[in-house]
């Protein structure tokens, strides 16, 4: 019979003879002994040995206190989440993982028994039982296999675009400029092509007397800019933008059999391009944190959601993304959300984001270089005071080992525990093509975000206001011919066929109208921590 617990969750065993423990070990093991549901980690590391019977847990409540899991190339981060995310889903929980690499579709399947799976297990006391998991598979603007996620230039924000376009601060404040004007004159942001048009118009002969009332944005900056898009979207990035848009309520579902679904979002079909990953991600855990209520402290997250290659959003980000992440990390917490920041040491996370981490998988660092050395003497000067040589552990833990911190039911940091972590208990690898394309071809999402959708948006009205504008003027007195021809039986053709824009080019003078019945147009959008759009469900 399988340890692996399934909803509703039993309480975990007791230690078996953790009593015969040597006394440092048994102050060790003593602070792992949780009363109520937990997730297995693996077992304690002492002396060279490894004791299956001293277990280190981490308590399910506290994994919405967020989380690090941090190790050089190849020390077993992969895995690790790996056997956080199916534990979580059997707990009823749901995962998102973000699988830079793509070996993780096999969480879908069921592992295989091998060699080093039964020598593991034996090590550590677990009764390893393969099984497979409930999964949803996504890819970015559907580059790779999975289900296809987009999000609209207006939603997505200026200070995540800025950052996927490598624009510095004086450049990004401009950018929000011209996303605060798009707003408030009610053209649509809904594809890169939209974007660039309206810059393209704000440097215009028709749109200087515009650019001239957005304080700070300079036609420097603004041509800047518009280079930056076209350049951006030669590159191929016009598909990650547009409709339908992806809902990130999508995450937060759970199977009919009680397990939390693991969403796996598929990377490395962009893996060169990093800052457009990375703040995509980002883009997702903006719009939960908007959209969910506040809940306090829960039994059980409602979704565990893990940021890999994290040190990618870091680097290079201003101070006011800086700002953002923090403040978005700090208080998601509090709407059941819980993040694993994954990267290769703790020092490639912002001491102000690290400082809310409470739990810790630390896997192996190496020291070949005097910058090793120095991330490594960082790294053990973050931990609690521990029985171990920290330094000398770090650089001697096998793969598949790591060195444990969490918080406790209290919510107290539990001594550090080396561990030798568990096996996944789905497969180590990814699933076959053949069976992966099923997967998502199968999917109720597929049809609903496979399409793409180019609807009319600020692109089409610019456009369409330019040949308005082109057109030769009716002479005083006289009705063109569409003025004089009702649309529908309703008003002038003026009146039904003449959007606020075209009004504005053809007046110079811009008025903002109340957002028309069905299509969202018109009023200034709500924009929170990101400069993201609130959305609207």
């Amino acid at each position: 019979m399988s340890d692996r617990e399934t909803p509703p969750p039993t309480a975990p065993e007791a230690p078996g003879h953790a009593s015969a423990l040597p006394a440092q070990a048994l102050e060790i093991a003593s602070g792992y002994a949780f009363d109520g549901p937990a997730l297995d980690l693996g077992a304690l590391l002492w002396d060279g040995r490894c004791l299956p019977d001293a277990r280190v847990r981490v308590p399910l409540p506290v994994l919405n206190r967020h989380g690090l899991v941090a190790g050089a190339t190849g020390t077993g981060k992969t895995k690790t989440l790996q056997l956080i995310a199916e534990q979580l889903s059997a707990q009823g929980v749901p995962v998102f993982l973000a699988d830079v690499k793509g070996d993780l579709s096999g969480i879908s399947a069921p592992g295989v028994a091998g060699d080093k799976v039964r020598s593991r297990a034996a090590e550590v006391g677990q009764n390893w039982t393969p099984a497979g998991f409930p999964a949803e598979f996504y890819a970015l603007g559907g580059h790779g296999h999975g289900i296809p996620v987009r999000a609209t230039v207006t939603g997505f924000g200026p200070l995540l675009l800025a950052k996927a376009l490598g624009l510095n601060r004086t450049q990004e404040q401009s950018l929000g400029l011209v996303f605060h004007y798009a707003d408030g004159k009610g053209l649509e942001l809904v594809d890169l092509k939209d974007l660039r048009a309206v810059v393209a118009f704000l440097t215009s002969d028709e749109g200087k007397a515009e650019l001239k009332g957005l304080g700070g944005l300079s036609p420097a900056t603004a041509g800047v800019i518009l280079r930056s898009l076209t350049a951006f979207e030669a590159e191929g990035m016009g598909a990650f933008f547009g409709e339908p848009e992806f809902d990130t309520a999508e995450l937060l579902r759970t199977a009919a059999d009680g397990r939390g679904v693991v969403s796996v979002l598929e990377l490395p079909a962009v893996q060169d391009k990093p800052r457009l990953f990375s703040t995509f991600l980002m883009w997702l855990l903006a719009d939960l944190f908007h959209d969910l209520p506040e809940v306090g402290d829960v039994d059980k997250p409602k979704l565990v959601f893990f940021f890999d290659e994290a040190h990618l959003l870091f680097s290079g980000a201003s101070k006011a993304f800086l700002e953002s992440v923090t403040q978005t990390v700090r208080l998601i917490r509090s709407k059941g959300v819980g993040v694993f920041f994954v990267t290769q040491t703790p020092k490639d996370v912002p001491a102000d984001v690290l400082a809310q981490l409470g739990n810790r998988v630390q896997h192996a660092l190496r020291a070949f270089t005097p910058d090793d050395h120095r991330a490594l003497k960082a790294t053990a000067r973050t931990f609690p005071d521990s029985a171990y040589d920290l330094e000398e552990l770090l650089t001697g833990l096998g793969t598949g080992e790591a060195v444990v911190t969490v918080l406790s039911e209290e919510g107290a940091p539990t001594p550090v525990a080396a561990t030798r972590l568990r096996a996944p208990e789905s497969l180590m690898g990814p699933v076959d093509p053949a069976g992966l394309e099923r997967a998502v071809t199968g999917s109720p999402l597929f049809e609903r975000y496979a399409q793409a959708v180019d609807r009319e948006s600020a692109y089409e009205k610019l456009q369409r206001a330019a040949e308005r504008t082109a057109r030769p003027r009716p002479e005083p007195g006289r009705e063109s011919e569409g003025e004089r021809t009702p649309r529908g039986g309703r008003g002038t053709g003026r009146e039904r066929d003449e959007s606020m824009l075209e009004q504005v080019v053809e007046s110079g003078v811009f008025r903002s109208l109340a957002r028309s019945v069905g299509t969202g147009i018109g009023r200034e959008i709500t924009r929170s921590l990101f400069g993201t759009a609130r959305r609207r469900r």
